[in-house]
């Protein structure tokens, strides 16, 4: 006797192309303000730090 496949739940494995490009577009919203932001603050920092 064969194991009956399991269904997946639904977005659980893959996910449309436009829902990924979704993802992808907010993860670059959020992303790259958080990334400037962690930038200026290691440049603050040093300068804070090393006079």
């Amino acid at each position: 006797m064969e194991p009956t496949p399991q269904p997946t739940p639904p977005g659980a494995a893959t996910s449309p192309p436009r829902r990924r490009a979704l993802i992808a577009v907010a993860w670059l919203w959020v992303g790259a303000p958080l990334a400037y932001g962690l930038y200026e603050l290691v440049q603050k920092a040093t300068q804070l730090f090393t006079g």
